[in-house]
């Protein structure tokens, strides 16, 4: 039975509400908890269970500014989620045959085809192995609104490995990497496939480049301010200490977008949150969405791949979404692990780790999803038959997830029957 969800949060916070079903109370109990302990702003949060939506619940301040109440059509900008959605359209262009991980990428963009990265394949695209995580060439100032200036700049760039025999995250370049993959075999740009092939056919609130006409709706990006004793994450130490490294050129080398500031806002606009950026298609981390809209994207894919009588992809497509591509336990970019399946992240624990980061992503053996810079999450969990988003404007400081958005995955698996995740993973 689902019950509605109202809770008034206090003074100047807003309140909560939505849905809960019978037995995903303890989710409930934790999102509120976000609120009361863990720093939580404005949120929202879903899960669908065997196919049902067991928890759609919303809260919390869009804009603390005005005092704004984050709604039920409240949207944010999801950061590298992006990159789950994206990797959706991929896998389903894969399973029509509209793409082949093994095929050349020469094939399909010849200009990549350049210094290095000859050899390059679709499947080293998506699984960060391809060797463009950054550029050396100074992008222009907004640059990464310009999707043909990006994609030139990419195309010219040499490549810092051999393809496919090393990793690092392609945080930015991915999106362009794979999104022109996508551009040029459907004819159609990564935002309206993204439409074409989940949104409308889902009804979901999901955008790569946003209308206009959602733009009220957007909860701006509320940074994370660290704590001046908090030590820095590895991969922005190894941009500090060597500017000219893969993770310093990903950090200093982005147009402005992520750093800078909106010029006559007095520091309180960052670039991320203008209209031009939540106009534009950065495939790598722009899309804007509610959690109802993440969870209800990666639905089809924790149901087999169909969803309503559609089928998104066959099953063995599914299991090239599920099974790692690559891993390492020194990813060039982040310095810590890494494991990718075809476009998505698979669970990371570094919960033991004696040195460097020990934020994980404990998900279960089959789930694959992505996490999203301040700790927003999207996943789909086949095993389980569970799919998962949340989406929140108060960014957190590390790279994976932090305790919001981990409280709320363990809490979903405990509710889905799942019993543990000493080994690194959920098990029944």
């Amino acid at each position: 039975m689902t019950e509605q969800v109202f809770v008034d949060l206090g003074e100047n916070l807003g309140s909560l509400n939505g849905t809960c079903a019978s037995g995903f109370e303890p989710v409930l109990d934790q999102f509120i908890e976000n609120f009361r302990s863990r720093g939580e702003i404005g949120a929202s949060a879903c899960i669908t269970f065997e196919g049902e939506t067991v928890l759609d619940v919303w809260g919390g301040l869009a804009k603390p500014t005005d005092l704004s109440q984050w709604e039920n059509a409240t949207v944010a900008m999801a950061f590298s989620c992006t990159k789950g959605v994206v990797a959706m359209v991929a896998n389903i262009l894969i399973d029509r045959g509209l793409l082949d991980p093994y095929q050349p990428v020469a094939e399909i963009w010849p200009e990549f085809a350049c210094k290095g990265k000859e050899t390059a394949t679709v499947r080293m695209m998506l699984d960060h192995t391809v060797g463009v995580p950054a550029l050396r060439a100074q992008i222009k100032p907004d640059g990464y609104y310009d999707w043909n200036y990006m994609c030139d700049l990419i195309a010219a760039e040499e490549a810092f490995w051999i393809p496919g025999s090393m990793q690092g995250y392609h945080a930015t370049t991915w999106g362009w990497n794979v999104g022109e993959l996508i551009r040029r075999v459907t004819g159609r740009t990564v935002g309206a496939n993204i439409q074409e092939l989940l949104s409308e056919p889902m009804g979901l609130d999901l955008w790569c480049g946003l209308p206009e006409e959602i733009e009220p709706r957007v909860a701006p990006v509320i940074r994370h301010i660290p704590d001046d004793n908090a030590p820095l994450s590895p991969m922005v130490q190894a941009a500090m200490d060597n500017p000219d490294s893969p993770a310093g050129l990903l950090v200093f080398n982005d147009g402005g977008w992520q750093s800078g500031i909106t010029p006559g806002t007095d520091g309180l606009l960052s670039k991320v949150d203008e209209r031009a950026s939540h106009a534009a298609e950065i495939p790598g981390g722009n899309a804007i969405m509610n959690a109802r809209g993440l969870a209800g994207a990666y639905r089809p894919f924790a149901l087999g791949g169909s969803y309503q009588g559609k089928k998104y992809v066959g099953s063995d497509t599914l299991v090239g979404m599920e099974e790692v591509s690559s891993a390492s336990n020194y990813n060039m970019l982040t310095q810590g692990r890494g494991c990718f399946t075809l476009g998505f992240m698979k669970g990371s624990d570094n919960r033991r780790q004696r040195s460097g980061r020990t934020d994980s992503i404990l998900l279960g053996r089959r789930a694959f999803g992505h996490p999203g810079a301040g700790g927003s999450m999207g996943f789909a969990d086949p095993e389980a038959g569970m799919s998962f988003g949340y989406i929140m404007n108060q960014m957190g400081g590390t790279m994976a997830l932090n305790d919001r958005g981990n409280s709320l995955i363990e809490a979903a698996y405990l509710a889905a029957g799942f019993k543990s995740n000493s080994s690194g993973f959920w098990v029944k």
